[in-house]
């Protein structure tokens, strides 16, 4: 059999989709610079579906570094990998600037969030050891974790009583380390990781602990140094893992924890070894963006203020918005038929409103979330138009929000 031969049929991911060529429900095509309102289909949308979340996409300052890069190094500075000719002093003091920020001794940056994450884990995990990793973890530490040479356990949700049941069991016949793997902000449903506990069960087992704090990164906290500083544990997480791609509106990711961790990896993570470095623009405009981030909360504090007007007109239109401590802002509709589900997410867009809806097994059956991501960029006008969108789809449609039936 030829092994492209699959490729005739609606197999394998988003298959029905692909062989008809859709670009509405998955890789919708949208032309403009992402923002609080992007152009889908030749209409201008509120934007709820972008993770940047201080709003810093096409930031002015950000840009002039990036600019000032480019003009001198172009895109190809530097050559080469970290260990060979892509080396440079801007990236070990990038470096140095974000172990500061996430008070660890040392840090590493990868070009990609999510091959950071695989290169870490499979770095430090060797055969004898073993990965107790949270069931809902992203795609990225899933992978990392099969990629990682050691054997692996799976934890219900943010549940203590079973992530201590796997540590005991582990440690009844343990020939090598124990590296507890979790997100800290889920960022499907917003919920945060029970890190308070995780910390002392690691404690108590005499593991250690990976955090993919992806959606938490720049938005949680005080001073946005993610969800461990939210809980106060930022110093009982052994690696601390956060990306560019959301809150810093860029691209790559950074592993931070002890100095000898640190250096373990950059020697040892073969999605960094064997990739290009990161080129000079991104590099300055990551420098400039922490020094954004650090400067001032206000940011931050808008994308709560967006984040509470939305989740309170939301609920009181009788809309469920979970109870979530991130801003991520996640619209559970029960529908009794999945067709209806896609109605909706057809009629929020025709009202100018862009969400992504998502279905089992991400969510129950029987039920669609709408996934919307508050940013420091929208404003209540924003907030006004989408609200009107959900209460007329409500409407129109005659929803009933606790059965998910027509009336």
């Amino acid at each position: 059999m030829d092994i492209f031969a699959k490729c005739d049929t609606d197999a394998g991911s988003f298959g029905e989709l692909r062989v008809r060529g859709d670009h509405f429900f998955i890789r919708p095509i949208l032309d403009s610079i992402p923002g609080p309102r992007m152009i889908f289909q030749g209409k201008e949308c509120v934007m709820w579906s972008v993770n940047s979340y201080l709003g810093l996409a096409g930031n002015q300052d950000v840009q002039t570094a990036a600019r000032k890069a480019f003009e001198e190094y172009s895109t190809s500075g530097p050559m080469g990998s970290r260990l060979m000719t892509g080396n440079s002093t801007r990236h070990i003091k990038l470096e140095e600037a974000f172990a500061d920020y996430c008070e660890k001794d040392a840090a590493v940056l990868f070009n990609y969030g999510y091959l950071g994450v695989l290169g870490t884990l499979a770095a430090l995990v060797e055969k004898n050891d073993i990965i107790i990793i949270d069931k809902l973890s992203h795609a990225s530490m899933i992978d990392g974790t099969r990629l990682a040479r050691g054997n692996y356990r799976v934890f219900q949700h943010n549940d203590m009583n079973d992530l201590e049941n796997q540590l005991k069991k582990v440690n009844e016949k343990r020939k090598g380390g124990v590296l507890v793997v979790t997100e800290g902000v889920f960022g499907m449903e917003g919920d945060l990781a029970d890190l308070p506990g995780i910390c002392a069960l690691k404690d108590k087992y005499d593991a250690r602990l990976f955090i993919d704090d992806a959606h938490g990164f720049g938005v949680m906290g005080e001073t946005g140094q993610g969800t461990a500083s939210y809980f106060g544990v930022q110093d009982k997480v052994d690696i601390y893992f956060g990306t560019f791609a959301k809150a810093f509106a860029s691209i790559g990711g950074v592993a931070a924890g002890e100095k000898r961790v640190c250096e373990w990896i950059l020697f040892n993570a073969r999605t960094q070894i064997f990739a290009k470095s990161l080129p000079m623009v991104y590099v300055e405009a990551l420098h400039k963006t922490l020094e954004i981030i650090r400067a001032d909360t206000t940011r931050r504090d808008r994308m709560w203020d967006v984040s509470g007007k939305l989740k309170k007109g939301l609920l009181e239109l009788g809309y469920n918005v979970g109870d979530v401590a991130s801003p991520i802002t996640p619209v559970y509709v029960p529908v009794a038929d999945i067709n209806l589900g896609a109605m909706i997410l057809m009629k929020l867009r025709s009202l100018g409103v862009f969400v992504t809806g998502v279905v089992y097994p991400v969510v129950p059956k029987g039920t669609v979330l709408f996934r919307m991501i508050p940013t420091a960029a929208h404003t209540d006008e924003d907030i006004k138009l989408t609200l009107n969108a959900f209460q007329k789809v409500r409407d129109d449609l005659k929803l009933d929000l606790k059965t998910g039936k027509r009336g």
